[in-house]
């Protein structure tokens, strides 16, 4: 079943002539703020779908979650098994968003823009006064609830993005994500053995920097959780359940690097990143999907997760 022009697979558009996956640009880039133009900030006014297999809309959860946006940002769940039809409601009753009405993603992807023929991507912000899609930014999200959102902030909230290291968490961000958070999908959906080896040793290189950053620090910078641990927790837990064995990026798993271990784990025991972390969904998601590549449906029954409860 199509969906208008909407895609569900990333070797669809994504896939380069060397065999390289690149990443598709985000087509709903507006931003928040009080400027003309910019999508109004207000309580009640947008819904945020996620599911929880993927990284990208894990953040802005745990980010929500730190900061108390729960009343104020309405949250919706696809399953994490994606289908050839898309990212799909099927958790909610009748297998439809309870406040959208839509089945799976695609549609109000379709109904916002039916010349979008890219893929329909979790996180996806809807404006529910007008029931479409008004921004699918994955890579900023996060600096708007931690900035324009700030009056909407619950009383002890953290300040994930400070003034004085905002420009060292953006450059940070950046590396993070071309070398990391992206890094280990180009290993994944590399369709050549050089694009593979080449994102192989992006990925693993940058983990062996972090680990020595690590050793200075007890976060990404200093005392103090940002952005930027966000953005690296949500890739460390799904590495050992899901990159390691599935995206073939299998030097070292997570356990192996002592203090990213230990940082990961410090992180998954505070609530807002522990409870918004479901293995079982990772591994569904990975080892299930419509781009799992797994003709059997065999979903794996390990690694053991209850070390992640282990103490720092």
């Amino acid at each position: 079943m199509a969906i208008g022009k909407v895609v569900t697979s990333e070797e669809a558009k994504e896939i380069d002539k060397s065999g390289k996956f690149n990443r598709q640009q985000n087509h709903f880039t507006t931003p928040f703020g009080d400027q003309p133009g910019m999508l109004p900030v207000e309580s009640g006014r947008y819904r945020l779908l996620w599911a929880a297999v993927c990284p990208w809309a894990h953040r802005s959860i745990i980010a929500i979650k730190l900061l108390g946006l729960e009343n104020v940002i309405s949250i919706g769940k696809a399953s994490p098994i994606r289908t050839e039809q898309g990212w799909e409601f099927s958790l909610d009753p009748n297998g439809v968003d309870p406040v959208l009405g839509i089945r799976y993603l695609p549609e109000i992807y379709a109904k916002t823009d039916p010349q979008y023929s890219g893929r329909a991507t979790v996180p996806t912000v809807v404006d529910v006064k007008t029931g479409k899609v008004v921004n699918n930014d994955y890579f900023n999200l996060t600096y708007y609830w931690e900035t324009v959102f700030k009056p909407f902030h619950k009383a002890d909230a953290p300040d994930l993005y400070p003034d004085h290291l905002r420009a060292d968490i953006e450059a940070f961000n950046q590396t993070l994500f071309h070398e990391l958070n992206n890094g280990v999908y180009k290993a994944g959906f590399a369709q050549s053995q050089s694009a593979y080896e080449e994102a192989y040793h992006l990925v693993f290189n940058r983990l062996d920097e972090l680990e020595k950053r690590l050793a200075h620090s007890r976060y990404l910078f200093g005392d103090q959780i940002t952005d930027s641990d966000i953005r690296l927790y949500v890739t460390l837990a799904r590495f050992d359940v899901a990159y390691y064995s599935v995206f073939n990026t299998n030097r070292n798993r997570l356990v192996d690097f002592p203090r990213l271990w230990a940082y990961a784990r410090e992180l998954y025991q505070i609530p807002a990143f522990g409870l918004t972390t479901d293995f079982q969904a990772i591994k569904q998601g990975y080892c299930l999907g419509n781009h799992a590549k797994n003709p059997h449906d065999i979903l794996p029954l390990g690694p053991d997760i209850s070390i992640w409860n282990t103490p720092i």
